[in-house]
């Protein structure tokens, strides 16, 4: 198992350096340094003087991947790819091009942003899971047909609208919860309660589908006919048994997702004002900030590597002929 482990590991580094490397091209392709310090200095007729100042002070006056005029190993080490980029795989994720930490800025975000995250999952497995077995008892009836196609629907409508109705509905016209704004401490309850309904409504369409179709597949299977021919009731082999087995595949796609908790949502923390991950990025983005964007990326890379890491693992645990693939 360490092996299997130790296999995938090393198949996640170059996926990270392939990121890490897109991410910078593409972000050049789009804005030159030259087009950064006029973007920062935040003046169109700012003077050459002072675009060369704030390249040299932010270390973007060094050619971008290859420096043709240093000597041996320089020609790799003294380029903005170097500085800005390699020190990330030590998750050095160093200074903001407007001079903030970026470390201290994701460790002061990511509590908001998990306090969105980790309430949604849990209660949106809860309902969606609940709602799931209830269709999967009354298969192949209307009450079914109807389900399902209320699942579409709601799969159908952007989460936008989720976000603006629920505003208008729950704050302005009801005054129920703030419409936006953050508070630390518990202070912060009263302005999570609308993002986490949110939240939890808008996976109702895709979480319970799911759930639904593996329900359905446990159903069809030897020990479930089984069970009933011993005289178990349809409800008893459904909890007893199918969701005892469905677990497993619901367990993995969970592990996977759990360190994407921490990156937040963009467009759920940006509508409401949450000083989360999600809006960081989006301001970093709205700022031209590259060397935010690129952290955020690169961030989101290695967190999804783990997750499919940890979702790995869990299937060796439950499958031992995982190991061998």
């Amino acid at each position: 198992m360490i092996a299997y482990i130790v296999r995938r590991i090393a198949y996640a580094v170059p996926i990270l350096v392939g990121v890490n490397l897109l991410t910078f091209v593409l972000f050049f392709v789009v804005n030159t340094p030259d087009n950064i310090a006029r973007s920062q200095l935040g003046d169109k007729r700012v003077t050459e003087e002072a675009i060369q100042s704030w390249k040299q002070a932010h270390g973007y006056d060094k050619p971008l991947l290859f420096n043709v005029e240093a000597q041996g190993s320089q020609k790799f080490t003294e380029t903005v790819f170097f500085d800005k980029s390699v020190r990330l795989f030590a998750f050095d994720f160093g200074r903001s091009d407007s001079g903030r930490d970026i470390g201290h800025d994701i460790s002061q975000r990511m509590w908001p942003s998990l306090a969105i995250a980790v309430p949604t999952l849990l209660l949106g497995l809860l309902v969606n899971i609940s709602f799931a077995l209830t269709i999967a008892l009354f298969r192949a009836t209307y009450f079914d047909l109807w389900a399902v196609v209320f699942c579409v629907v709601l799969l159908s409508v952007s989460t936008l609208f989720y976000i603006i109705g629920g505003q208008f509905l729950l704050s302005k016209m009801f005054h129920l919860v703030p419409i936006s704004g953050y508070d630390t401490g518990l202070d912060a309850t009263k302005f999570l309660i609308l993002p986490v309904i949110i939240g939890v409504i808008g996976g109702i369409g895709s979480g319970t589908r799911w759930y639904r179709t593996i329900f359905l597949e446990e159903i069809g299977k030897d020990y479930v006919r089984t069970a009933r021919a011993k005289g178990m009731s349809e409800v008893r082999v459904l909890f007893r048994h199918v969701l005892q087995n469905a677990l497993i595949p619901i367990l993995t796609g969970v592990v996977v997702i759990l360190p994407l908790l921490f990156m937040g949502s963009l467009i759920t923390e940006s509508f409401f004002g949450i000083p989360g991950l999600g809006s960081y990025t989006i301001d970093g983005i709205q700022r031209q900030d590259f060397a935010i964007v690129r952290s955020m990326v690169f961030l989101g890379s290695a967190l999804y590597i783990l997750g499919l890491l940890l979702t790995d693992i869990s299937y060796t645990m439950v499958d031992p002929r995982v190991r061998l693939s």
